[in-house]
């Protein structure tokens, strides 16, 4: 008898640890593609906000150009965020890349034909931020296609650290362009940084989408994500927190322009090193979260945050010589990649798959929204009080607010929100359209009147996620003459959005249905019924067809 042969050995488990996903090469690739692009739209950034204070020392007009890159990611992020659940995100991408590059080289051929207006510079930064609007979205989407869950994570810290690495590279590099060879080679490096992220995209071979019946379309997509957002309290308070400290800290971003040249005196090179030292404390920052949540919790980060950042704009405000400005704006940095990382892991803990791209929109969308609105305000209000009174009225706006918005605590986003699949399929006597609509759903509970209480609070905590993954609306009755037998319903717009539910219900959701379940007296479940909407034969005149 001979022996089998060797079972083969066993493949190596991946490597664990913060830097896991840089062992698996699409991502290392495209995360490196990533720094670099990032890298190159910093100096493409640093070259224009420096190059309105040439064309216009109105205040209104650098805020103006701040504003019109954020702008757009506030009115266009969810669209994006729907486009990247819907399309084939890496041609999406390649599509982009162009359409950014193009900006790019416009601004590159304009400077060097000295035809540079302060028109034509917001137009186009406008445009470059429709480009960020439908990448921003889509390249957080793609991210559980190029490494596995476990690796989450580690995965988006790194797309973070990637972020503010070229953040500390790209305006100090984008300064010593800008002071050395002038806008249009700053510019041109920007439009080669495309070049290398169109190249990784193409060699990315991303697996073909699954065709799929239930695959959402943008209206019904769009509709499901505001509808998600509108029901999502959790998702509230983090939205309400990111406005009230971007809104009060966009100042020092909208500002910092005029502040380098007219309050510290500097260059543009020395504007760059400014941008590249909060980029920097960004890093450290970063590199120190882990240490800081060990201490902290995400409330606790958040407001240590506003209270730094208060003290960053206030010292600014006090004109302090350039070699004290550097550590300031380093700590600057710190503080914001605290509160930033913190407020996005808190959103993304909170969020199931299924409409992550959408609500990460959403929160894209109020984050932007209050920075370019507070670009916008604070750079008129420089404008009348001058801006040390402006930054000294950020700094006490921060520190009041940050004191306040503390007792609205963060989620702290521990439920399990992965598809449960406990819902049976529904009893049909024929197929049903997927467009068939609207649908009622009756479940009808048997419950004890001195139980009722507790019933009505456990079923209203179950109509937030009925109304998060479809219900547009949702209700409870009693029968009059039987007041034990209650009728929970609501209304989903289609079958089609009905059978989507299904496959949207967590094992938090699951959790919670149990819960209402315990108070139903009957050994059999609920009864669960569903109606169609019946088009009536005869709209209009006599059913019989008589005149």
């Amino acid at each position: 008898m001979t022996d089998s042969p060797a079972a083969p050995p066993a493949p190596a488990p991946p490597p664990a640890g913060s830097f896991a996903p840089l062992h698996r090469p699409v991502f290392a690739v495209l995360w490196a593609a990533t720094v670099l692009g990032n890298t190159g739209s910093f100096m493409r950034d640093v070259a224009s906000a420096w190059l309105v204070t040439d064309l216009s020392a109105s205040p209104a007009a650098v805020a103006a150009v701040q504003a019109a890159g954020m702008l757009p990611i506030f009115l266009l992020a969810i669209p994006a965020g729907v486009l990247s659940d819907i399309l084939d995100r890496r041609r999406f991408l390649i599509a982009i890349q162009f359409m950014l590059g193009a900006v790019s080289l416009t601004l590159m051929l304009l400077s060097l034909s000295g035809l540079m207006s302060v028109s034509s510079l917001i137009a186009l930064t406008f445009v470059g931020g429709i480009g960020a609007a439908l990448m921003g979205p889509t390249w957080q989407s793609i991210v559980p296609e190029l490494v596995p869950r476990a690796e989450m994570k580690s995965a988006v810290a790194l797309n973070s650290l990637g972020i503010n690495i070229a953040r500390s590279i790209g305006p100090a590099v984008g300064g010593l362009l800008l002071a050395a060879f002038g806008a249009a080679v700053a510019y041109g490096a920007d439009v080669a940084s495309y070049i290398i992220v169109i190249a990784a995209l193409v060699w990315w071979k991303r697996a073909p989408d699954q065709q799929d019946e239930l695959r959402e379309h943008f209206g019904g997509a769009f509709r499901a994500g505001l509808r998600y957002a509108r029901s999502s309290r959790e998702l509230h308070v983090v939205l309400l927190r990111a406005v009230v400290f971007f809104a009060f800290a966009s100042a020092i971003w909208a500002l910092l322009p005029l502040v380098t040249r007219e309050l510290l005196h500097g260059s543009a090179a020395f504007y760059g090193l400014l941008l590249g030292a909060v980029g920097a404390g960004a890093i450290l920052g970063a590199l120190a979260l882990p240490w800081l949540r060990d201490r902290l919790d995400a409330d606790g980060l958040m407001l240590v945050a506003a209270l730094v950042t208060g003290l960053a704009a206030g010292l600014l405000a006090l004109a302090p010589p350039q070699w004290a400005a550097v550590p300031v704006l380093l700590i600057m940095g710190g503080a914001w990649i605290v509160a930033l990382t913190t407020l996005n892991a808190t959103a993304q803990a909170i969020l199931p798959n299924w409409v992550r791209g959408r609500a990460l929109a959403v929160y894209l969308t109020v984050f932007n929204g209050a920075m370019a609105g507070g670009s916008l305000a604070w750079g008129l209000i420089a404008q009348e009080i001058g801006l040390s009174a402006t930054l000294f009225a950020a700094a006490a706006g921060l520190v009041v607010s940050g004191l306040i918005v503390h007792r609205v605590a963060l989620p702290t986003g521990d439920a399990d929100l992965s598809p449960s699949n406990h819902w049976p399929e529904p009893l049909l006597a024929e197929p049903v359209p997927g467009d068939r609509g609207p649908v009622l759903i009756l479940i009808e509970y048997r419950i004890a009147r001195t139980e009722r209480d507790g019933f009505l609070a456990a079923l209203e905590r179950l109509s937030q996620a009925r109304r998060r993954d479809g219900a547009y609306d949702w209700g409870v009755t009693e029968d009059a003459a039987d007041p034990e037998l209650i009728v929970e319903w609501f209304l989903v717009d289609s079958w089609a959005e009905h059978l989507r539910q299904h496959r949207r219900a967590s094992h938090s959701d699951a959790d919670i249905q149990e819960e209402v379940r315990k108070f139903h007296l009957l050994e059999q479940g609920p009864v669960v019924r569903h109606f169609l909407a019946v088009e009536p034969r005869h709209r209009h005149g006599n059913p019989s067809g008589g005149s």
